[in-house]
């Protein structure tokens, strides 16, 4: 892959605000920033993390080239001071995130940042823009790969993605979230990701009849021979040349494996007939793929009025998630050092949903021994170890009257080093890991968490030691006493 200097894709007040804590004498006091989000997209119970691997991608060359100072220096906004140490400019600092393809919850960090203060400002723009990205999308296919109910799902969004970049990484979030394949073959060459495809109606136009151009792609495609029947008619002419193909080119070699594709009309009432036709034909290995503008809705109408599919190819409304194509993750200041002290900071909003959990944290997810199900999260203060021995009880930080003790449980932190010191510690799983470890974790949430319609509110509950902090500070309006 090529890599590309993104170190200037930031917004412009992350410069400005360097240059001024450089100027005040304040650029090398430790900050710590959380990374979260605040509402699930489309109503769901969960979000699915992913972006990691390009965040740390630009960690990693993070620089200013002779180029970018020049430009800089012709903003006439910077010292001159200031420009000479972006000459040597590097990030030094700590992350810590929770692995690519976790469930998570609004209001935890699934990424914390502690750095000198100007590096862990100066990176937020594109943490945010990675992470804000990919975990939409990496969602949006957890949806429609549920939706499926076990139906492989391809996503199929390159042409309406926005941009290159949210092709190739829409796709790789897709993929994430549990798509099987991708139509975008440089998101096979760079990640790995299975790439398929047969043929666009074009292809059948390209032909003097719909028969001949089967025909053709079934002789040099034999073992990948899946054929778009709607170009003209599905069930008229579609189906029964698709059919004649199969019998005269493919059955003679022995080969069964085969498949139509329906990219329009009344899915449900086509693929019921097309199957029917199918299997009157012999051809029952033969598989029904469909297309054309689907999401978790229509899928699951679809599957629920009895269509018989076997596979979905999903595109604009995935790639681009268009029923909620904003993931809404902020960057927020929580606490900063004083020496060897860490001091919790608050963001005191009129919006509830806005004020933020101050000082340095973990996340643990605790977990029922018995049946493997996640129970709550549990945000600590970083020095604090829930003892699995000992009886927990989780209360909700804004209604505390409500209280739950458990016992024979599994505390999991969730939050593992990335980079430490500025080295990179942390080793990205492959993709195929990846997604495994996406769907799995799927799995130990409730059904009522992970349905579609009014799902269950997960409970992120705050550790009595962090919740006295919080209270402290929005009882002082921010100010510790």
């Amino acid at each position: 892959m090529n890599k590309l200097n993104n170190t200037l894709l930031c917004d412009f007040y992350e410069l400005t605000m360097a240059n001024g804590y450089y100027e005040l004498g304040k650029g090398q006091e430790i900050a710590y920033f959380d990374v979260f989000y605040r509402s699930v997209p489309d109503g769901g119970g969960f979000a699915i993390a992913a972006g990691l691997e390009q965040v740390i991608e630009y960690i990693k060359e993070l620089h200013f080239t002779d180029e970018d100072i020049e430009f800089l220096k012709e903003k006439n906004m910077f010292s001159e001071g200031f420009l000479e140490y972006l000459r040597t400019f590097r990030f030094t600092g700590d992350i810590f995130a929770v692995p690519e393809g976790t469930p998570i919850f609004p209001g935890e960090p699934f990424m914390i940042v502690r750095a000198p203060s100007i590096e862990a400002q100066f990176i937020e723009t594109f943490v945010l823009l990675s992470l804000n990205h990919q975990s939409l999308i990496a969602t949006k296919a957890n949806r429609v790969v549920r939706a499926a109910d076990g139906r492989a799902v391809a996503e199929f969004g390159s042409r309406r993605a926005q941009g290159a970049d949210g092709a190739v990484l829409g796709a790789r979030a897709a993929y994430i979230g549990g798509c099987a394949a991708t139509a975008c073959t440089i998101s096979d060459r760079d990640y790995a990701i299975p790439s398929t495809g047969t043929m666009a109606h074009s292809w059948v136009q390209m032909f003097d009849n719909e028969y001949d151009a089967f025909v053709s792609y079934c002789k040099i495609y034999p073992n990948n021979a899946t054929l778009l029947v709607d170009t003209y008619d599905v069930l008229k002419s579609g189906v029964p040349n698709a059919i004649r193909a199969f019998k005269e080119v493919l059955l003679p070699k022995g080969i069964t494996k085969c498949g139509i594709r329906l990219d329009s009309g009344d899915i449900t009432y086509l693929s019921k007939k097309a199957r029917k036709m199918l299997d009157e034909a012999g051809l029952y290995d033969c598989k029904i793929v469909v297309s054309n503008s689907l999401d978790e809705n229509i899928i699951r109408d679809i599957i629920q009025q009895g269509a018989r599919i076997d596979s979905f190819g999903v595109g604009e409304r995935l790639i681009t998630a268009k029923s909620h194509p904003v993931f809404g993750g902020v960057y927020k200041l929580v606490a900063k050092e004083e020496g060897d002290t860490v001091v919790p900071k608050i963001k005191i909003s009129e919006n509830p949903e806005k004020i933020t959990t101050p000082h340095f944290k973990k996340v643990y997810r605790i977990f029922d021994k018995e049946t493997g199900r996640a129970i709550a999260d549990q945000l600590c203060v970083y020095d604090e170890v829930i003892d699995e021995s000992q009886p927990l009880e989780l209360f909700d930080p804004i209604e505390t009257w409500k209280r739950k003790t458990v016992e024979n449980y599994v505390a999991k932190e969730l939050l593992v080093p990335i980079f430490l010191n500025g080295e990179c510690v942390y080793e990205s799983p492959r993709i195929s890991e990846i997604r495994e470890y996406c769907l799995s974790q799927v799995t130990t949430l409730w059904d009522e968490v992970t349905r579609f319609e009014n799902p269950h509110r997960y409970y992120v509950d705050l550790s009595e030691k962090l919740w006295a902090i919080k209270h402290e500070l929005l009882m002082n309006r921010g100010k510790r006493v």
